[in-house]
């Protein structure tokens, strides 16, 4: 394979030293992950490797740099993710999605989106009455939603906070867990309790709570009610099933927004059940008002590790549902 060289010059030393990171931590990334080598001489980075790998380097840490600029920062999870925008040549995507801050928490701290499924998805909830966020574990869905809940009832677009979701076992058995319904199922909503107590800090938070404003219940207390002037999330709502899914989203009153999120490959519903999640997105996808936004495991902003986790699982399901449904037609 024909081998190549490149250089990319950082300007100054100061740029140069958050480029490559601690310990070289970011040029290591890149280097490792591309196949190629790299040295530096004095503010400038000198890439060798095939002609390929050694463009895309070149492409990704002059992205990097533009970041570092701009007062962003990187780490491993983002460099992975340009990487993989790179490859596709759509990196300059990175900078427009950092542009916009999302919302602010409780110590000042702006919330961007760290990726384009991400920005998609904000963009979806800003201008539609519903919308399904479907996609893998880590890819900021909850914690997108309920930093834009608190946006809007900060501006006064909404009264109430309503965050909820099924309470369906995943593998443990709620019934012996000591306490009542509320009390057994708010280790489900932890995500949501943590994310509301970064965005209005803990004292707020507690006075909220205690006015009604915010309300985090299991999705069965939703049942009988019309939910109005209100900002309502609907968390892991692969586990509805399509009778929970249309009695929650009937609830929607004059002046509320709902967002619905869920992994469809996590599903802990009894065998036999449909998940609401998969029924609703496939029935309402040409209403207007209503969109989907479809994150991958390109949007995981978790540990870059979480991402091949995700991917590798992926790979393995459709064997492993043929398997499944072998051994069912033998029975």
């Amino acid at each position: 394979m024909e081998q190549t060289k490149s250089v990319i010059d950082a300007g100054s030393l100061d740029d140069l030293q958050r480029l490559l990171g601690t310990f070289d931590e970011n040029l290591n990334t890149v280097t490792r992950e591309l196949g190629i080598e790299a040295s530096v001489d004095g503010v400038r980075i000198k890439l060798s490797g095939a002609e390929d790998a050694v463009a895309c380097g070149v492409r990704v840490l002059e992205g990097i740099l533009r970041l570092v600029r701009a007062g962003e920062s990187v780490d491993k999870s983002r460099i992975v993710y340009c990487i993989e925008l790179a490859k596709e040549g759509n990196l300059d995507d990175v900078a427009q999605v950092m542009k916009d801050v999302v919302a602010f928490t409780f110590r000042g701290k702006q919330i961007k989106c760290k990726t384009v499924g991400q920005k998609a998805y904000v963009d979806a909830i800003k201008h539609n009455t519903v919308v399904f966020g479907v996609g893998p574990a880590g890819t900021g869905k909850t914690y997108l939603a309920v930093c834009l809940a608190v946006t809007a009832y900060k501006g006064k677009e909404v009264e109430k906070i309503i965050l909820t979701r099924p309470a369906v076992e995943a593998g443990e058995k709620l019934g012996f867990l000591p306490g009542d319904l509320q009390t057994k199922v708010d280790p489900y909503l932890r995500p949501l309790y943590d994310a509301l107590q970064e965005m209005f800090g803990l004292e707020t938070y507690l006075k909220l709570m205690e006015k009604g404003v915010i309300e985090v219940a299991p999705l069965a207390y939703m049942r009988g009610r019309t939910l109005s002037n209100a900002f309502v999330i609907l968390d892991e709502a692969q586990n509805t099933t399509v009778e929970q899914m249309k009695m929650f989203l009937t609830r929607l009153g004059d002046g509320s927004r709902m967002v619905v999120n869920g992994d469809v490959t996590q599903i802990d519903l009894p065998e036999g059940k449909r998940s609401g999640l998969k029924h609703a997105v496939s029935i309402l996808k040409d209403i207007d008002g209503i969109e989907t936004v479809t994150l991958t495991d390109k949007d995981v902003v978790r540990n870059p590790l979480v991402m091949r986790i995700v991917r590798a699982y992926d790979r393995s399901e459709p064997k492993e549902e043929r398997k499944t449904k072998e051994d069912r037609k033998r029975r």
